[in-house]
């Protein structure tokens, strides 16, 4: 007998919440970090590697995958965890973000969004039903509703009539999805950074009684602290039986200070963009490996990680191979950084259970101000 897809909530300290999500594939523990595998590969990681980390859940893109290698292929192909080798949960982004940063090449209709792909010029056709059918045909365990994703700041009609048809193609995906006990989809709430439209677009989401609800269109240009705000009016009119996504997010600070509003979930490409780009993070807070401090530097990342990449190579060595391209440079500071972020989530997990979480939180924003120090 296969497990239906549920959440349980096991504790609470403030707005924290300490969860796991139950499905087919396996529990996700939450507070929970996804670690982003846009085209089927968490960028310069081994999917095994993401495992040890502590991921539970990883995210595929659906406006990528649907171009290279094409929904179908995967699904003829086993599904996306049998053609990446990943045997635990996965979730689906609907597409829209993706389509939204394509203004230039997109027309939006009340049936959907036309648009020319990024790679070849070709025109797509992408409607609340195709996106559930992409998502389905890719085998996701959860599957996002096709929004529309207004960027900040953006005039209040504008914010509106996102929000309207977002919740009209709710509706719709809602339907196309169907009965699937083993699966899910989760609703998205947009309002932009307007607290009254925030508030409308989460009752009428909750009002569906979908497996989850996301919260949308932040960190997409707005200050950290109206990205809380919006946290503040939304999370408390979503039922409290059902996780809660924070879309997009974030940093560590980001996610820190969301979980003390109620979030369940993230995702970002920060650990692993960053990681390519020569910047580790870590307790002490970010260490850029460009810097010419570390040329002569013995010392590893972290003496106290449990990471092989933040112990086991000195900084000299970690940026000799960033200033000269060499690709392990990116495959260790990404590997650093996914391990953190795991390991911060279950801090924080461990945290809200213990009644700490208030403690916990400015105990590791003040390490993140201390920063990191140089050697001697």
């Amino acid at each position: 007998m296969t497990t239906p897809f549920s959440f349980e909530l096991l504790a609470t300290d403030g707005a924290a919440r300490r969860g796991v999500v139950h499905t087919a594939r396996g529990d996700i523990r939450t507070p929970a970090f996804m670690p982003v595998g846009t085209a089927g590969t968490v960028k310069a990681m081994y999917l095994d590697q993401v495992r040890d980390c502590g991921a539970d859940i990883i995210l595929g893109n659906t406006y990528h995958l649907m171009l290279r290698p094409g929904a179908e292929r995967v699904a003829r192909l086993g599904g996306l965890h049998k053609m990446i080798g990943w045997k635990h949960p996965i979730l689906t982004d609907s597409g829209g973000f993706q389509v939204m940063s394509l203004a230039a090449l997109r027309k939006m209709t009340e049936d959907g969004v036309t648009f020319q792909s990024h790679i070849d010029g070709k025109r797509y056709e992408m409607s609340p039903e195709r996106s559930i059918e992409i998502q389905g045909l890719l085998g996701s365990d959860i599957q996002m509703q096709l929004d529309e994703c207004t960027k900040l700041p953006a005039e209040p009609d504008a914010i509106r009539k996102a929000m309207e048809l977002s919740l009209r193609w709710a509706e719709r995906c809602k339907t196309a999805f169907g009965d699937q006990p083993e699966r899910a989809m989760f609703g998205i709430v947009q309002g932009g950074d307007n607290e009254i439209m925030r508030a409308e677009s989460a009752k009428a989401l909750a009002e569906m009684d979908l497996k989850g609800y996301a919260v949308g269109g932040l960190a997409v240009g707005e200050p950290q602290d109206v990205m809380l705000a919006m946290l503040d009016v939304t999370c408390p009119l979503l039922p409290a039986d059902r996780p809660r996504y924070l879309m997009g997010v974030g940093t560590p600070q980001d996610i820190l200070r969301s979980v003390g509003h109620g979030v369940d979930m993230f995702d970002c490409v920060m650990p692993t963009r960053a990681g390519r780009h020569g910047l580790a993070f870590t307790r002490h807070g970010k260490v850029n490996l460009k810097n010419a401090r570390h040329a002569d530097d013995h010392r590893p990342l972290d003496e106290e990680s449990t990471c092989p990449a933040a112990r086991g190579y000195s900084r000299a060595y970690l940026h000799h191979l960033i200033r000269s391209g060499e690709m392990l440079g990116a495959m260790l500071l990404t590997w650093n950084n996914i391990h953190y972020y795991q390991q911060l989530m279950q801090g924080i997990r461990d945290a809200v259970e213990a009644k700490r979480y208030a403690d916990f939180s400015a105990e590791t924003e003040a390490a993140w101000e201390r920063g990191d120090i140089p050697a001697l």
